[in-house]
């Protein structure tokens, strides 16, 4: 069984930066792909990120487009995302997700999830 910690959360000012990563440990498997999902207070969990395991294959949901960039180091299995140009809606909690399954990992059914690190974006 595949466990991921997601880290590099906190509190930032708009327009700033922050750089999450996701270590993933366990039982993993040859290939896997990554995600990051998050969710805000009162809200449904949402697709922000995926990356297949060569790295290029990625989506990114509209609203992060330009903005963010996910990436991954396979030799360390780490995954990233970097977020640039926050904003009040970027606040919430990030998951990082894998899945052998590329489509799983967009579609939001990944086997695996992190604990979730919390965003809080401030004027």
């Amino acid at each position: 069984q595949m466990q991921l910690v997601e880290s590099g959360g906190g509190l930032v000012q708009a327009g700033g930066s922050l750089r999450l990563s996701c270590e993933v440990t366990g039982r993993i498997r040859t290939t896997y792909a990554m995600g990051w999902f998050r969710q805000a207070p009162g809200k449904d969990r949402e697709f922000v990120a995926s990356i297949n395991w060569m790295s290029d294959i990625t989506s990114y949901a509209d609203s992060v487009k330009g903005r963010f960039t996910i990436s991954r180091d396979n030799v360390k299995n780490l995954g990233y995302l970097q977020m640039n140009n926050l904003n009040i809606g970027d606040t919430a909690t990030y998951y990082c997700a894998a899945d052998d399954r590329y489509s799983a990992v967009e579609d939001g059914r990944s086997r695996h999830w992190g604990q979730g690190t919390q965003v809080t974006v401030s004027t």
